[in-house]
């Protein structure tokens, strides 16, 4: 999970604790582009725990061009397969600052995720996409991805995940 130079104007680096701010300015970037500009609760002391504390479990990588200038991150995780038997990874974030676009960041943030993937013996690297994003949806299908037909994404959260959470702490 090192360097690596992919792209045109990319190198693809592990992200250090020096990025923490970087990052949550892109997290907040990212939240106005899928308009949800509030959103966003995590802080600079949440991220360093999750990514640099003890056993971390989430994990980042920085593209930068060639002066060494952050332009995009990849933050992800890993998950499993029980039909497969291993481990893959889900990509929570992806983003590459505006100015950015179109220079390789995005491709070489996901081509280094796929190696990473590849040489660890994962089946699989996969993200969610809002259906209004077109301009990402085209770019993930030229890469070759595929949406997942027949499946919705569920989630439980706020007062729904308290209190279904809550009937059963109550049993315990």
């Amino acid at each position: 999970m090192g360097f690596s130079k992919l792209g045109l104007m990319s190198v693809i680096r592990p992200a250090t604790p020096a990025d923490v701010p970087a990052i949550l300015r892109m997290i907040h970037e990212l939240a106005v582009y899928e308009k949800e500009p509030d959103a966003v609760k995590n802080t600079p002391e949440m991220l360093h725990s999750v990514l640099f504390g003890d056993n971390p479990r989430v994990y980042a990588n920085i593209s930068e061009n060639d002066a060494g200038e952050v332009r995009g991150f990849a933050l992800w995780f890993l998950n499993y397969s029980t039909w497969e038997g291993v481990h893959g990874i889900y990509l929570e974030d992806l983003y590459v600052t505006p100015e950015a676009r179109g220079e390789g960041h995005g491709k070489a943030l996901l081509q280094h995720l796929a190696a990473t993937a590849v040489e660890n013996g994962y089946a699989r690297v996969e993200w969610s996409v809002l259906d209004w994003n077109e301009p990402s949806i085209a770019f993930y299908r030229s890469l070759g991805a595929v949406p997942m037909a027949e499946w919705s994404t569920f989630r439980l959260t706020g007062d729904a995940l308290a209190a279904f959470g809550e009937k059963s702490l109550a049993r315990g």
